[in-house]
């Protein structure tokens, strides 16, 4: 049974409204032309905070209940740190998070200008979820999951609701970045349900693919991660995941892609529409030029989940 369902999603759509923009989903004419049928962009970098991590941070946070007065702690590599952080702001709370040492310094900023605490801990983002996670517990405090929760996985499935609504279900392939999957499992979970045969891509950096590749070992595999463009969905996952089973269940192909395919993608973007975009969102485009005829047949939206790119990172892609 399912931890998350599409009754979720739809609850969460009606829960977050008034704290999350409505996003675009726009064709893109340049990528429509590289991939020879139509292609959609679900443009998250305009999302409060630049991401989509607004939607799952606001879905769990609205729903907790217990003292207000106590802090709410989070990990992140920058966008779920934001994300927890402008949510709280909103409601009126306190909040801690945990970043690791190698975090985005234009991320870090976007937090503790939200009103958040930062405290760095780690080099790799599995190690700062797992302390983060201790610390809380030890405190009594609510920890809040970048992925690793089902209130977390309803709110980024908001996603897939919106754009099927507004393309009025005319949707075939999904080009998704993967970290930790909360996003790429929200999506699948509600578009599938309203579409059986969409089909829905995984896209990683070929420096960081956790999850793609213990889907297939058919376990949660503990692996290195190098340096990536896509910071976002950098590191490793927890062994106990519940993003783990949605990915390995609802998730058709996967594809890694080069750091110079990431960077290319980031370029066309930038080129063509005028936005930034930061590294995940590269990964997704990059993923979609990628796949070939046989994932790009009919109509394919890509997620440009954010826009938090540092001004030296912006520099070397360009």
């Amino acid at each position: 049974m399912p931890v998350v369902g599409i009754d979720d999603v739809v609850a969460a759509e009606h829960r977050i409204r008034a704290l999350v923009r409505e996003t675009p989903l726009e064709r893109s004419a340049m990528l429509s032309a590289r991939i020879g049928s139509e292609g959609l962009l679900k443009l998250e970098n305009l999302q409060h905070t630049g991401s989509f991590k607004v939607r799952g941070a606001s879905n769990k946070i609205l729903g907790l209940d217990e003292d207000r007065n106590a802090p709410v702690v989070a990990a992140s590599s920058g966008n779920h740190g934001a994300a927890v952080a402008y949510v709280l702001r909103n409601v009126g709370r306190k909040g801690i998070v945990f970043v690791p040492t190698n975090a985005s310094a234009n991320k870090v900023r976007n937090i503790r200008s939200l009103g958040a605490e930062v405290v760095f801990f780690g080099e790799d983002m599995a190690v700062t979820e797992i302390h983060a996670r201790t610390w809380a517990a030890e405190r009594g405090l609510t920890f809040v999951s970048p992925y690793n929760d089902a209130a977390i996985v309803a709110g980024q499935g908001t996603l897939g609701l919106e754009a099927w609504r507004q393309a009025a279900g005319r949707i075939d392939n999904v080009f998704v970045p993967v970290g930790g999957g909360g996003l790429i499992g929200g999506i699948a979970l509600y578009l599938k349900s309203m579409k059986p045969d969409v089909r829905i891509v995984g896209c990683s950096p070929a420096a960081s693919c956790v999850m793609a590749q213990s889907v297939r070992a058919g376990r949660i595999l503990d692996l290195p991660s190098s340096p990536t463009l896509s910071d976002g969905t950098a590191g490793g996952i927890e062994a106990d995941t519940i993003t783990f089973a949605l990915c390995r269940d609802y998730v058709d192909h996967w594809i890694e892609v080069s750091e110079e395919q990431i960077a290319e993608a980031m370029r066309l973007f930038i080129d063509a529409h005028h936005m930034l975009l930061e590294g995940a969102g590269g990964v997704a485009i990059a993923g979609a030029l990628g796949a070939g005829d046989a994932w790009t047949a009919g109509r394919s939206m890509i997620v440009i989940c954010g826009a938090n790119i540092s001004r030296s990172t912006l520099k070397s892609v360009l």
